[in-house]
């Protein structure tokens, strides 16, 4: 049975870590951002993000094997069978190493046509594009190869390494934001090589890490048949799942650069970096509970499991409501004292973008569920159909040449749909009852968010012009926030729970 005291205890400490790597990391992030746009210039800031994505577009396969190592892996560990665990790994590992050649030699062919051909680059600019696509591709090949080293990490909660080595490759990234702005060369190609370089030294540190602190990371040539054969009938679908994902994500980048340009590209590059460092504060809280929602499912504590999807969706929802309102309400304000010069449709974006990002803090505690019973067959055919649905649907309204904005509205409305499928999925698979998730989760998330939202509006607190009035504004957002939630949000089993959590857990440790 499930040691209830001992996991709630784990995934506050595990959140209080990741959150304090965060901290740092965002911090750092947004003052290279800074420097990097006023580095490159927007056009080659565009540029970089363009490129990136088209490298994106053909990693579908290193996302479909993330998921399929870190199920297994996480399912091994909840088991206790560590020879288990060694085989997983090092099978995990060899077939990794193939499917970045795989990869790398079709990036090769269609990807060097693709960008020389079809995309929309400044002819003096095409050389710099190609170094940016190679060094891009040889990032993309060193983080494939570290996908089984940090599911081992995440699988044995260790959070504390990814804290330090994100801390370190956070101020590696203010290096190379000091080393472009001083370069006396062609500073976007400097770029992708530093950047490329970080990756690099990240991985070996990641890689030394594992090896010293748990046994079934040290590689053997073993390549388990069965195992090959459960792992690739799990990877074909979650192949097609990341594949619509990448599609929607990546493809739609393209399509701005194809029909709108490099500078669309930097506005939709900032917007995405914005999110991610808010994101983050999420995907944290959800980095320390996911493993502990599959170790369940694997110990068959499905009772349990349920409680820990409905309060971790619940919990992650807030978390990011009480982020993006004063960031919203304000979002003029923060891009002018953040950037140097602020793309053209920037603002929009951020917030839309944002507004997408909640609306998936739902999917992810049900995914995991989704993915730890391993039968996925359905719900990759249904999420294919319905990003697929997502990006053909933005190639129609660009052609038509409605507001570029309106592309991010569909991605909201098509992100809607995945969270009624994942509901669906989620009852036939671990009988999750969709009206206590609907009673104890939707229901209080969107009635404290448009409470919030309906307070901010009538006090009038947005347009900020200055700082003081932005802090006194963010204050009292996050004011309005809090006493919601505390007041509506939550049951009264849910305060002590949080309670019982920061005195008990939080302040002893």
């Amino acid at each position: 049975m499930t040691n209830i005291s001992d996991n709630n205890k784990r995934i506050a400490k595990n959140t209080l870590l990741l959150y304090g790597r965060m901290a740092i990391m965002m911090f750092v992030g947004l003052f290279t951002s800074r420097v990097n746009l006023a580095s490159l210039g927007i056009q080659d800031y565009g540029i970089y993000n363009a490129v990136g994505g088209v490298v994106a577009m053909l990693s579908i396969l290193s996302g479909a094997m993330a998921v399929a190592v870190s199920r297994f892996i996480t399912v091994g560990l909840g088991k206790g069978d560590e020879e288990r665990m060694k085989v997983i790994f090092s099978t995990s590992v060899i077939i990794q190493i193939m499917m970045s050649a795989i990869v790398i030699f079709v990036a090769e062919i269609i990807g060097v046509w693709f960008l020389n051909t079809r995309m929309v680059i400044p002819a003096d600019r095409i050389s710099a594009a190609n170094v940016v696509f190679q060094c891009s591709l040889i990032t993309f090949a060193i983080n494939l190869l570290s996908v089984p080293y940090n599911a081992v990490i995440i699988a044995h909660e260790k959070m504390a390494a990814f804290g330090y080595i994100s801390i370190l490759e956070a101020l590696l990234k203010l290096l190379v934001a000091y080393l472009i702005y001083v370069s006396p060369f062609d500073k976007l190609d400097v770029y992708a090589i530093l950047l490329c370089l970080v990756a690099l030294l990240i991985r070996l540190i990641y890689g030394v890490y594992c090896k010293r602190h748990f046994s079934e990371t040290i590689f053997k040539f073993v390549l388990d048949k069965n195992l090959v054969k459960d792992m690739f009938g799990f990877i074909g679908w979650a192949f097609l799942g990341n594949g619509v994902v990448v599609l929607k994500d990546q493809g739609i980048n393209i399509l701005l650069n194809l029909f709108c340009g490099p500078v669309v590209n930097a506005a939709r590059g900032i917007s995405m970096q914005v999110n991610n460092y808010v994101y983050s504060f999420v995907q944290n809280f959800m980095t320390a509970v996911n493993p502990q929602i599959t170790k369940n499912y694997a110990q068959k504590d499905i009772v349990y499991m349920h409680k820990l999807i409905i309060r971790s969706a619940k919990f992650g929802f807030f978390i990011m409501m009480i982020l993006i309102l004063p960031l919203c309400a304000n979002i003029d304000y923060v891009l002018n004292l953040w950037l140097v010069k602020v793309p053209a449709h920037t603002n929009n974006f951020v917030t839309l973008v944002l507004i997408y990002s909640l609306v998936g803090t739902f999917s992810v505690p049900l995914l995991t569920g989704v993915l730890a019973e391993g039968n996925i067959k359905n719900y990759e055919i249904n999420l294919g159909i319905t990003y697929f649905s997502n990006f053909i649907a933005a190639y129609f309204i660009l052609d038509a040449g409605v507001k570029v904005e309106w592309v991010f509205v569909l991605n909201i409305f098509f992100e809607l749909i995945v969270l009624f499928i994942l509901l669906l999925q989620s009852k036939r698979k671990y009988s999750l009852p969709i009206g206590r998730y609907t009673i104890e989760c939707l229901i209080p998330c969107i009635s404290v968010l448009g409470l919030c939202t309906f307070i901010i509006y009538i006090l009038k607190l947005v347009d900020a012009n200055n700082l003081f009035i932005f802090i006194v504004d963010t204050i009292i957002i996050v004011a309005i926030c809090f006493i919601s939630v505390a007041t509506f949000g939550v049951s009264r089993n849910e305060r002590q729970y949080l309670i019982k959590i920061i005195k008990n857990k939080i302040i002893k440790e």
